[in-house]
Formats: C-alpha cells, sequence, structure tokens
C-alpha cells in the first residue's frame, strides 16, 4: 500500500492538488516501494535510484512530499530514516503551499510511530525562512513540540532542538529561555529562574540559539565566525557568571521520563555549557583561563568529587580544548589542577596530549614544564601576604594581626581579594602537595639550580619543598636552610652542605637508606617539631619477601581484605588508580569483579584485582550499589607482558605496595567499631603491616613526650593505657581496643582527635591521632561521662 492508496482521508485532497507529472512520480515511487523487502516495508534510497535518473528540482521537491506523505500511511510501510535525512538535507525550494502541506501532514496521528522522523523534511522546509514567513505555521510547530516532549527521550534529539530554537525566535526573555533550556538538572533550573530575562534578552537570544546548534565536539569555522558576530559585551559577562557557577554545581535525583536517576548535566545542558566555553575561545581577557580551569576539574571529577569517571566528559574536553589554543604558561598551571584532581583515562589523555604539545614548543620536559608555571600569588617567602594588617597565608587562611574575626573598617576591597586569592590557594596548594609527593615516588631528579628557582624559593612550592630531606648523588642528605649565600643542605647533625649549581639532587627515600640512617632522620624531625607535608621520614617501604619470591609474577601480601568499597575506590583513584568499578548491573558480564590499575615509570602497569564480597552483597540485597569488596592478587605487565617481581624496581614496587597497604589500612572493614567476624578479629587484633609499623616507630619517638607517658607502654601490636578503673590495650594496626583482664572488646568512637601533641607527618586516614587521642582519653577513664562507654568499663 503506497502513498495513492494507503493516505488517509483527511489528507487524501492533497493528491487533488498534484499535477499529472507529479501523479505521475507517486505512481513510480509507490510501485518501487512496493516490492517485497520483509514483514515490514523499509522504503530506503535504492527505492529512489531506480526512478530518479536525470531529475531535476521540482522531481525531487516532489519526491521529498511523496517521502513525508508516506509517513502518514499505516504502520508497516515506512520510509527509512536515512532516506528522510537525505531529503531533508537537500536544498529545495518550497512554495508557501507546499509548506503548508508537508506540516498539515504531521498534525494526523495515524502512520509513522517515530514522531522525530515526521519533522526532518517539514522542519527544513522552513529553518532558513524569515521568522515572519513562519508565522502561518506556528499552530503546526507548537502541536509538533507538544507530541514531542510526550516522548521521554526527545530532548536528545536534532529536531527537537531546531524546532524549540524556531519557536524561541517568535518568544523574547523568560520565555524563550524556558523554551531553549528543559527543566532536565538542576543547573538547568538555575539557568532558567537567575538567569532566563537576561539569556533571552535581544543582544543574548541569537546567540544562545546559535548555542543549541553546535553538535560537534569541535566547532566548525563557520560556526566560529558567526558566534563572533553574535557575541556581545554583555554576552560575554554572562558566560563569566554562568561557567562560574559550574564548580558548585552538584548532581541530584531527576526523573528522565522513564525512570529516576541521578543527574549532573543533562544533554541538553551540557551541549549549551560546551557552546559557552567554546564561544570563550573568542574572549581575550584574563579570567578566561582560571575559569576553565575550575569548570575542567568540576565536570572532569567522578559523581560526588571523585571515582574514575567523569561528570560531564563533553564539557571538560571542551574546557581543555579551549585551554589548549590559548598562549601563555598560566595556561599550565591550570592543567596541572586537572591532572591532580581527575582521574578519567581519556581525560588526563587529553591534558598530557596538551601539556606534550606546550613542552615541545618551549624546550621543556612537561616536568619542567608543570614547575615553572607555578603561580606565586603574590605571596612572599614566607608563604604570607600582607596588607593593612590583613594577612593571607599560602594555607588559604585570610587574618587580621592573627585573629580570624576581621573588623568592619578593613577595606572591603581589599578584604574580598584576600578572600578570592585564598579561594585560589586552596585550589593550587593539594595540586603542587600532589606533584612533589609524586616526584618523590618516582626518584626524580633536578639540578640543584633548578630546585633552588622552582622549588625552595617558590612561596607555594617551597612551602612543601622546605620541609623536604634532599640528597645529592654523593649521599650527603640535608633539610633546606636559607644562608647569606643561598640555600644549603642541614643535615641531622647540624652539619651543611651546599651542592653545586649543576650538581644533580632528588628527594631523600627511606628505601635507598639503612635502618641506621633512616632512625637518625626520624629521630630529627621529632626533636625539631617539624611537621612533614607527607610522610617521608617516616615512609613505609615495602621489600620483596620470601612468599613473592615463590609465586614470581604475582603478590597476595593484601589480598583476601574486606574493604569498604566506596572508601577504597576514593583513594585509590585519588593515588591515581583507574577501573575500579564493581556492581550488581551484570552478572554474567563480570560486574562483580574489576582489575584497578595504575601507570608506573619505566613503561610498567600495576594491577590490582577486587571482587564483590558474598556476604555483603546478600546483605546489600543485590541492589546498585556495593558496600564491600574483596581485595585480590596484584601483578605487572609492561606491554601487556607479566613481569616477575623481581624485575620491578624496587622503588616501583615498594609505592604501589605502599597505595595497597593504605587502601587496606583505611577502607579496611576491620576498623569498624561495632564489627565482628573473623576477618574483623584477624585484622582489628593481628600482625602489624608496614603501615601500621612505621605507626608504632613513630609512637616510640612521641610517647616520652606526651603528659600521660608514665601511664602508656609499648607493646608489639598495642599500645598499653593504664587508667584509673581499668588497663587497656590499643591496636596499632586498627585502633581497636580491649580491656584488661579478660580482653573484652571496648567500643570507642572519638570525639576529638590528636592535635594536642604534634605529630611528624600528615597520615593518610588519620590512624595515629586516633591512637593518640583514644589513649588520652582511656588514661582519664575515671572522667568518663560517656554513658556509652561508661556501661562498658564496669568489670
Amino acid at each position: 500500500m503506497g502513498v495513492l492508496d494507503g493516505l488517509p482521508d483527511e489528507l487524501r485532497d492533497v493528491l487533488d492538488e498534484l499535477d499529472e507529472p507529479a501523479l505521475t512520480i507517486f505512481r513510480k515511487l509507490d510501485a518501487a516501494a512496493l516490492r517485497p523487502r520483509g514483514p515490514y516495508q523499509y522504503v530506503d534510497e535504492t527505492t529512489l535510484r531506480e526512478v530518479s535518473a536525470g531529475w531535476g528540482a521540482d522531481e525531487w521537491r516532489t519526491a521529498a512530499l511523496w517521502a513525508q506523505l508516506l509517513t502518514r500511511t499505516p504502520v508497516g510501510f515506512l520510509p527509512d530514516q536515512e532516506l528522510l535525512t537525505r531529503l531533508a538535507q537537500r536544498k529545495l525550494r518550497w512554495t508557501p503551499r507546499e509548506r503548508e502541506l508537508l506540516w498539515r501532514s504531521t498534525s494526523t496521528p495515524e502512520g509513522h510511530p517515530w514522531t522525530d522522523d515526521v519533522y526532518r523534511i517539514p522542519l527544513a522546509s522552513i529553518k532558513d525562512l524569515p521568522a515572519s514567513e513562519r508565522e502561518p505555521l506556528l499552530p503546526y510547530l507548537r502541536q509538533a513540540k507538544q507530541r514531542l516532549e510526550e516522548g521521554p527521550f526527545s530532548d536528545w534529539w536534532p529536531t527537537k532542538r531546531l524546532l524549540d530554537g524556531l519557536l524561541a525566535e517568535h518568544l523574547t526573555g523568560r520565555e524563550a529561555t524556558r523554551l531553549l533550556v528543559p527543566e532536565r538538572d538542576g543547573f538547568a533550573v538555575l539557568l532558567r529562574e537567575e538567569y532566563g530575562e537576561r539569556l533571552g534578552a535581544a543582544g543574548v537570544l541569537p546567540l544562545l540559539r546559535h548555542w543549541l546548534a553546535l553538535a560537534s565536539p569541535t566547532p566548525v569555522p563557520t560556526w566560529t565566525a558567526r558566534t563572533g558576530d553574535l557575541l556581545t559585551p554583555e554576552a560575554a559577562g554572562l558566560i563569566r557568571e554562568i561557567l562560574g557557577r559550574v564548580p558548585e554545581h552538584r548532581e541530584d535525583l531527576r526523573s528522565n521520563g522513564y525512570r529516576d536517576g541521578v543527574t549532573y548535566l543533562h544533554e541538553r545542558t551540557s551541549s549549551l555549557l560546551h557552546a559557552m566555553i567554546w564561544t570563550c575561545d573568542l574572549i581575550d581577557e584574563p579570567w578566561v583561563t582560571g575559569l576553565l580551569g575550575d569548570v575542567a576539574v568540576a565536570t572532569g571529577t567522578g559523581m560526588g568529587g571523585s571515582g574514575p569517571n567523569s561528570r560531564s566528559e563533553r564539557v571538560a574536553n571542551a574546557a581543555l580544548g579551549v585551554l589548549a589554543r590559548r598562549d601563555g604558561l598560566d595556561v599550565v598551571a591550570q592543567l596541572a589542577r586537572v591532572q591532580a584532581k581527575v582521574r578519567r583515562k581519556s581525560v588526563l589523555a587529553r591534558v598530557g596530549q596538551i601539556l606534550q604539545a606546550t613542552a615541545v614548543r618551549t624546550g621543556l620536559s612537561r616536568e619542567q614544564l608543570l614547575e615553572r608555571t607555578v603561580p606565586d600569588f603574590g605571596l612572599g617567602l614566607d608563604g604570607t601576604r600582607t596588607e593593612q594588617g590583613l594577612t593571607v597565608s599560602v594555607t588559604g587562611a585570610v587574618t587580621y594581626q592573627g585573629r580570624k574575626s576581621v573588623p568592619k573598617s578593613v577595606d572591603r576591597e581589599l578584604l574580598a581579594e584576600f578572600r578570592g586569592l585564598a579561594k585560589e590557594l586552596k585550589k593550587a596548594v593539594p595540586a603542587e602537595r600532589f606533584r612533589v609527593e609524586r616526584a618523590l615516588a618516582s626518584g626524580r631528579e633536578w639540578p640543584w639550580h633548578e630546585v633552588c628557582a622552582f622549588y625552595l624559593d617558590h612561596p607555594v612550592t617551597g612551602f612543601f619543598a622546605r620541609a623536604l630531606i634532599w640528597e645529592d648523588r654523593r649521599g650527603r642528605a640535608g633539610l633546606p636552610v636559607l644562608s647569606e649565600g643561598g640555600w644549603e643542605l642541614a643535615g641531622p647533625d647540624g652539619d651543611r652542605v651546599r651542592p653545586r649549581p649543576d650538581d644533580l639532587v632528588r628527594l631523600w627515600h627511606p628505601l635507598a637508606h639503612q635502618a641506621d640512617d633512616v632512625r637518625v632522620w626520624r629521630d630529627r624531625l621529632i626533636e625539631a617539631g617539624l611537621r612533614q607535608p607527607f610522610k617521608q621520614a617516616f615512609r613505609e617501604i615495602y621489600l620483596l619477601t620470601p612468599a613473592e619470591e615463590r609465586t614470581r609474577d604475582h603478590s597476595r601480601r593484601f589480598a583476601g581484605h574486606l574493604l569498604r568499597y566506596g572508601q577504597a575506590k576514593a583513594l585509590l583513584t585519588e593515588r591515581g588508580w583507574t577501573g575500579l568499578s564493581l556492581g550488581y548491573w551484570d552478572a554474567a558480564g563480570g560486574s562483580g569483579q574489576c582489575t584497578a590499575v595504575k601507570e608506573q615509570p619505566g613503561g610498567l602497569t600495576a594491577s590490582w584485582d577486587f571482587g564483590v564480597d558474598r556476604h555483603a552483597a546478600e546483605h546489600d540485597g543485590y541492589g546498585v550499589s556495593v558496600s564491600v569488596c574483596v581485595s585480590g592478587g596484584l601483578r605487572f605487565t609492561a606491554d601487556g607482558r607479566p613481569v616477575t617481581l623481581s624485575e620491578v624496581p624496587p622503588l616501583v614496587l615498594s609505592e604501589t605496595l605502599r597505595d595497597a597497604d593504605l587502601a587496606a589500612g583505611v577502607a579496611s572493614t576491620g576498623l569498624n567499631p561495632e564489627g565482628e567476624g573473623e576477618y574483623w578479629r584477624s585484622y582489628g587484633f593481628g600482625d602489624l603491616t608496614e603501615l601500621a609499623r612505621v605507626r608504632r616507630d613513630a609512637l616510640a619517638r612521641l610517647l616520652p613526650r606526651l603528659a600521660i607517658a608514665g601511664r602508656c607502654t609499648l607493646e608489639e601490636r598495642f599500645l598499653r593505657v593504664r587508667g584509673d578503673v581499668r588497663a587497656y590495650r590499643i591496636h596499632l594496626g586498627s585502633g581497636n581496643v580491649l580491656m584488661e583482664p579478660d580482653d573484652a572488646y571496648l567500643c570507642v568512637v572519638p570525639r576529638g582527635t590528636g592535635d594536642r601533641v604534634f605529630l611528624p607527618f600528615e597520615e593518610d586516614g588519620g590512624l595515629l591521632s586516633v591512637i593518640v587521642s583514644k589513649a588520652f582519653l582511656l588514661a582519664a577513664d575515671a572522667t568518663i561521662t560517656d554513658p556509652s562507654i561508661t556501661r562498658q568499663l564496669r568489670p
């Protein structure tokens, strides 16, 4: 059944308006289309090729009308989507009457079930018309919008976007914005409510419609040229405001018409932001670079601000794309922030490409590029800037004459500037800490003059570098000390050496030194009260064990741990691991197992297996989120080839196993104060890992300095604390507490921390401070008033 026979009665009068040449084409197309093609008669371009030889514009226009009417014939005789698209792409000169016929055909309910396709040719016939010439067809366009919105995924369709854009030309202000920005996520709500009137203003609305027409990841020159024509100072200011709201935006629970789900940015909203970002390529203002860095970090990180995925990879890549095209080394500082925070492999690969291209252009390595472009934020060598009694420090604190409260008499503009500076520092400092610790873990070397220039003399990087131990190739190590002649290294005995400018130096690592040397440096830090930004002197080291020599190509040192999945994933992701993704959505497809991987120096890849814990799965009800995972074996490969553990450089092996120990030490269910079961007892009170042994070593040095030293005894696995009511043993690996004499378990959730005493490092997980805090609490057990604790103390 073709158009001539199958057209519904309400459209059959259309045939009366066709002349004989047009009817002849209809008959030929009907005949070609009626040839058997299976249970559904999908009419494709083959149908047209059979009869279209020698056609001109009039014949093709007739064929397009035939295909459009074919969509209104009974289901089972359908034009191919590609056919409709090809015909819509042809530049056909439609008469007003023909356009009315095309749109009239869309108003009948019968026929083609995919309403998106029904509008391809009618929209093509009017999209280039002036708005005034579309006025008679507005009722049809509004009806089409209503019908398309009945489907749950219409916002994804290009036809719906085009339709909204055409309708918006007949609206202004907030009404136009509401039409073009569907309320599909929290950011869209923000745009509609706070920026609706300005986005729909006469000076911005044409640009808003143009933004929504950008479909490709990278704009073509014609789109960019048109953007430049439409861009006004008003629009540029609006872009700055809107993009500035992205970092504070968070995902929320939304319905997509099919089911509820967590949404960060709907596709329509991300498309709009994507186009706004590319418009920044035409804005030569100093605020652009930092703002794009903020957007790239916010959208490049995973849901909740961490994880191996991206909240909106499309938006993040657009920000990186524009940054890549901007001049100035300040771009590199923004890329360093992305590199430190984001864990999406494809985004990091893009950052790497941009850095590599910049490095080649400047003749520097990527690491040299990063360290040369860290902003100093106007701080002095001491990491502060002071004006009119107001001080901002590298830690991000703003104070007035040493006090946190700032009087109203202080210059408000200066205060706003300092607070903005503090906000920027809080973004930059973690990235620098990450970069410096990565240099320690990789064993990187520098000429001494570069260390002085880009580390020790830098007000931000120096905040970390001056608290770390450096050594030259002759083994001379020390903490940096500034003298009249420049920077020197002061050894633990106070003796100083000054490396020559071109001498190669590196960050001191305990793996390369004897136990006595490590002990001396640890004692020195405690004596000096020097807190390192990350573990260096107290850093754990992991040497190959006999068991690992026997297994050869894998380690099971940290296998069999029950880990809180979300916590383990967050920690490992932060340390550069990717691929840790477990769930219950596809058991047959392997969602219950995964392998976390981390690229290591020397072309090596570390891989660590994980699986869903069976007992936890039953507790979870096999829902969406996994609560507990089980760790498996850890191995190394090079170009996909297994590498025996003895072939792995000792520093790479040690740092990789340290990551594993940290994951277990922070995320183990054995740390649960209210835990139970065999694993909980084994981990909570068993042998110490290297992480716990270093914790014990630190406690051995700290205890004599504590006010409760006389009540404490350091045992092999426990810190014994003598109270007035009972005596207690705090496990150094888990922080769990046993009470003497019967080893009854005491559940203690400390309200405070161990900040009352000096700690020589910032420990991941903070368990050292928890143990010290519990020791102070239990040493004064007679003064405890918390009933949740006192009821447990009764013998």
